[in-house]
């Protein structure tokens, strides 16, 4: 590690352009530049050394130039990606942060980064476990599960839930969490060894590979004979249509994402949605840093999963700063295997 205030190279994964229809690796490209590895004087920024990177399906939505609300800005073209990760303290401005903290939070992807909007970090207290967790079952992936399963559904024990996407950074937790509330859980996925991952390791009653499935209708009615009473939404288009017709009685339908959209110049309809009155389904879509404050409770919950062996968490692993692209095209191909992270960590 370079002397502080020393100026040293900074790889950098550099946005290209706006992309239209699917991603290529193409559109982020490696590139070096130069960091002062001081604050600059006067500031409250924080200046890290990042170790892990997260990649995470909305950060597809930030490739498209807004044309109208979002949660979240677009990226600058010219300027590097930007998302979660895990990082170390190098020096800070910011008075609840010090040399040396772990943190995560919002960073750049790149090796060192100046952090200027701080309230987006939060400091690492426990680390007994991965670091790398605070990308995914311990940070937002986590919280976003947390959230949409008990805040949004309100499970009850004996329900019927159905997950899409259940391998996933999100699924793979949600359907663990309806399994310790005491549901009968299902979920889907895109490989066999995805769905074999659903049954044997994270403990999934039954699980599918939709794939292989011509009728999805005719496939959920099959694992949900009585109906769905909580479907934790990943996917969209043509799988919400068909769990609509099969959702129960005052079911509900936590929004969390739709990855089967994020690539289409024009979205799917939806056909199926006269079910929502039909059958009293309460359909809610959520933003999860809305629901921050919730943290500390959430993550002293899960770190007692993770202590007793309740949970279980998957990652999918790469390494280098130079892999960042194609790990996050991998997303939307479905080669991940549980959580995508990369790792910056050195040898």
């Amino acid at each position: 590690m370079a002397d502080a205030g020393a100026e040293v190279s900074n790889n950098r994964i550099i946005f290209r352009d706006y992309v239209t229809g699917f991603p290529k690796e193409s559109d982020m490209v490696l590139s070096s530049g130069k960091i002062t590895l001081k604050v600059p004087e006067g500031t409250k920024a924080v200046l890290v050394k990042n170790l892990y990177l997260s990649c995470d399906p909305y950060m597809r939505g930030r490739m498209r130039k807004l044309d109208g609300p979002s949660y979240v800005d677009s990226f600058v073209p010219g300027s590097p990606l930007s998302g979660y990760g895990v990082a170390e303290v190098l020096d800070s401005g910011y008075p609840d942060l010090k040399k040396g903290d772990l943190v995560w939070g919002l960073t750049g992807w790149e090796e060192y980064s100046l952090i200027s909007q701080t309230e987006t970090l939060f400091k690492i207290q426990d680390t007994d476990v991965p670091l790398s967790y605070y990308t995914g079952l311990l940070g937002m992936p986590g919280m976003t599960a947390y959230i949409g399963f008990y805040e949004i559904c309100f499970p009850k024990k004996g329900e019927f839930v159905y997950i899409s996407a259940a391998s996933g950074a999100v699924g793979q937790l949600v359907g663990q969490f309806a399994k310790l509330t005491g549901c009968y859980v299902v979920g889907s996925a895109g490989s066999k060894k995805k769905v074999e991952l659903l049954k044997n390791k994270l403990g999934f009653d039954e699980a599918f590979n939709y794939k292989e499935e011509p009728d999805l209708n005719a496939a959920l009615k099959r694992y949900f004979p009585e109906g769905i009473d909580i479907y934790f939404e990943n996917v969209g288009g043509s799988m919400l249509d068909a769990v609509l017709l099969n959702m129960r009685n005052h079911g509900r339908i936590s929004v969390c994402g739709m990855i089967s959209q994020y690539n289409l110049e024009k979205t799917e309809g939806v056909h199926n949605l006269m079910q929502l009155f039909i059958k009293r389904v309460r359909m809610e879509g959520f933003i999860v840093t809305d629901h921050y404050d919730k943290y500390p409770k959430f993550v002293e919950e899960v770190r007692q999963y993770l202590k007793e062996g309740k949970i279980v968490y998957v990652e999918d692993t790469v390494k280098g700063l130079e892999n960042a692209p194609a790990a996050l095209i991998g997303l939307f191909t479905g080669r991940n295997l549980g959580k995508q992270v990369v790792s910056l960590e050195e040898e």
